[in-house]
């Protein structure tokens, strides 16, 4: 089987370290998926606009190269308890292959063809995309569907205190985004260092803060 990236991904996301552990979790963010030359045509987009939200399928092209293995640390479980790689959304997978919901904004054109401009991914700038495929709400939501593990380590927001001239750094445009990322607590769950100073890198910024129970405060804000 051989597979060709129809398009990749032109996020604020730089890195993997703060990315939305799932799509639709931050719903601020927006993201560009550009096509590559060969899969530039309007065509093939025709009647998109009908549709609220879109599954992607895409790789995790930013993986270390390792065997995969039966079963994984999920960070929700604190990366204490191994569960079946097949129960999890780990990224390490005999095929390295993603799955995310999400919301359609607009189709703009662009020089560089129609460009679908998205909300509430989970993903890195740079990603490849193999396919699109419209949500269906009649066929693809499951009333009464349960969540395994996930269901028992619901995760709480977190309260961000942002100093008003650190803020002020950040384009306006973007601060509800980086206020819904910073929520979600981008800390790895098996580190709960309070005293340690994490750094997430958002849109060009390295946004440096530390974590108190459930405060997040940002010390420091740096150009990248």
């Amino acid at each position: 089987m051989e597979f060709v990236p129809i398009a990749h991904v032109r996020s604020d996301f730089k890195e993997k370290f703060g990315i939305p552990r799932q799509s639709g979790l931050v719903p601020e963010t927006l993201s560009r998926i550009v096509f590559d030359e060969g899969f530039r045509r309007e065509e093939a987009l025709r009647g998109i606009e009908g549709f609220s939200h879109l599954w992607i399928i895409w790789v995790f092209s930013a993986n270390r190269q390792v065997p995969w293995s039966p079963t994984v640390r999920p960070p929700r479980l604190g990366g204490n308890r191994r569960i079946g790689v097949f129960a999890t959304r780990s990224p390490y997978r005999p095929n390295p292959i993603g799955l995310s919901c999400v919301k359609l904004d607009r189709v703009e054109q662009t020089k560089e063809g129609p460009v679908l401009v998205v909300r509430g991914a989970d993903l890195m700038d740079g990603t490849p995309v193999l396919d699109i495929k419209p949500y269906l709400p009649y066929a693809d939501r499951i009333d009464g569907a349960t969540g395994g593990f996930t269901d028992e380590n619901e995760k709480r927001k977190l309260t961000v205190v942002f100093p008003q001239p650190l803020k002020e750094k950040i384009d306006p445009d973007k601060i509800k985004a980086l206020y819904g990322v910073l929520e979600q607590d981008p800390r790895p769950s098996y580190q709960q260092d309070d005293g340690r100073v994490y750094g997430v890198s958002f849109s060009g910024w390295n946004v440096r803060f530390r974590v108190s129970s459930l405060e997040l405060t940002v010390v420091e804000v740096e150009k990248i």
